[in-house]
């Protein structure tokens, strides 16, 4: 379809605009898949729904659109197949038993850091394990909550975004794969998804930030004020047998280096060639293959209880899964309206420079995210456009799509109405509004310094 002109870019405007209203990002696609549609064909809501369902299910006949939302799924699976053998519990009292070994301030606070970046898996877990593990320690050496709360968040959706062997992979590697077989940029979505993570710049400053925070005691604003919170015995110790650790390292080890292996297969000896998508999706079967063979037999899930857990686990994606299927038609409308083109236009006759667009597109995901409380509907947003606004003006892609993460994490780590936010006061055992105020400043010259490397890029890389 040709350019349609301001009209455009209101598509995507109203798609922003009703997730910060509704805080829904279901509907803020569906609504806005629907009236790109109407637009298309002509304002005739007949066919604009015909479009929507049959641009639904057409998704499905894309080999590579399958096997992600399989992967997305059974992640699911797994994830709830661990915590209910116990393998999550025995992690945690196995760590607790280690804490003479690290019983002080900052070895309190590094063991948080530590869990946060080794169980990358999903952003939740992280979140929850973390906070539950070291909390006891961090009341016993005196350290804050509102500081645990503030490594917890930091190292939860930062660190799955810049390890992407999860259900934050699968979704950015779709969204990437959607816009090459679109023709909207070139390139292999795995590899172009790999070299994104070095312009990862928010998440890759805050990581390093706390550790800086916890190895130097650094506390500025609201930090300075947080009181630690006294021990508190636990009068109803637990007297049940803990399972092995190895139930949830194991699994895990499995999943992590079928990925690789499997896109070494895929790409007949060179891992860059291979299929993303397929690759994922080969781990997440032998993962699931591996727990069955590791549980069952050894009695720690019976077999009719496995396939149970299985099913829950799915159910659990189910939300996430459909919020993927959507940010895929996005794509699909966005480039049949030309938004791209129009801006492009707009932005040339307006004198602007692209060298502004990475910093643009990181200020705006942030926005969206912050205002919506969600990074996964940011990026369901965002990075259709980003990605045809960084093929137009021939800027680097792996830059467009860092911005576009970056932007979203930001925007999801300080807001208030966050999900891992609120996890991670949660799991800390700090006050929410508390967490979100001491965590601030930190979030704050972390993006400062991430918009000043943005600015910079753009200029150096155009």
């Amino acid at each position: 379809m040709e350019n349609l002109g301001l009209l455009s870019v209101l598509i995507p405007l109203f798609i922003i605009i009703m997730a910060i209203i509704t805080k829904d990002v279901v509907v803020s696609l569906l609504s806005g898949i629907f009236l790109g549609e109407l637009v298309i064909h002509q304002y005739n809501p007949f066919e604009a729904l015909i479009a929507l369902l049959d641009g639904f299910i057409g998704l499905f006949s894309e080999g590579w659109i399958t096997k992600t939302v399989l992967f997305a799924l059974l992640v699911g699976a797994i994830i709830k197949l661990i915590s209910n053998s116990g393998g999550v519990d025995g992690f945690i009292h196995y760590i607790s038993k280690k804490e003479k070994n690290i019983d002080s301030p900052k070895g309190s606070l590094l063991l948080a850091y530590v869990l946060g970046v080794i169980i990358f898996i999903e952003s939740s877990i992280t979140a929850l394990i973390a906070g539950t593990v070291a909390k006891p320690l961090c009341d016993k050496n005196g350290v804050s909550r509102e500081k645990l709360a503030f490594v917890c968040d930091s190292t939860s959706a930062p660190i799955c975004s810049l390890i992407p062997f999860n259900a934050w992979g699968a979704l950015l590697l779709g969204l990437i794969v959607t816009a090459v077989d679109a023709h909207v940029i070139e390139g292999q979505a795995l590899s172009l998804l790999i070299q994104s993570i070095f312009f990862n710049f928010y998440s890759l400053i805050v990581v390093v930030m706390v550790l800086v925070v916890i190895l130097f005691d650094v506390n500025i604003g609201s930090m300075r004020h947080a009181q630690a919170h006294k021990l508190e015995e636990n009068t109803n110790i637990k007297t049940k047998h803990h399972k092995s650790p190895l139930l949830m390292i194991l699994p895990l080890i499995v999943l992590i280096a079928m990925v690789p292996l499997s896109l070494y297969y895929t790409g007949k000896g060179e891992i860059l060639e291979g299929s993303g998508s397929t690759s994922v999706f080969y781990a997440v079967i032998a993962t699931l293959l591996f727990i069955y063979l590791y549980y069952v037999p050894s009695k720690h899930i019976k077999h009719k209880e496995y396939f149970n857990t299985l099913y829950a686990g799915i159910s659990d994606m189910i939300p996430i899964v459909f919020i993927l299927l959507l940010a895929f038609l996005i794509g699909n409308v966005i480039k049949e309206l030309g938004t791209a083109n129009y801006i492009a236009d707009v932005m040339n006759s307006a004198n602007i420079s692209p060298i502004f667009i990475p910093l643009l597109v990181f200020l705006v995901a942030a926005l969206t995210s912050f205002s919506t409380g969600t990074s996964w509907g940011t990026f369901s947003i965002m990075m259709p456009i980003a990605l045809a606004l960084g093929a137009t003006f021939d800027i680097s892609i792996p830059l467009v799509i860092g911005a576009v993460v970056s932007g979203g994490i930001f925007g999801d780590h300080v807001s208030p109405i966050s999900d891992t936010t609120i996890i991670s006061s949660m799991a800390s055992g700090c006050d929410h509004i508390s967490h979100v105020r001491t965590q601030m400043p930190y979030a704050l010259i972390a993006a400062g310094l991430a918009s000043i490397l943005y600015l910079l890029m753009g200029w150096v890389m155009l």
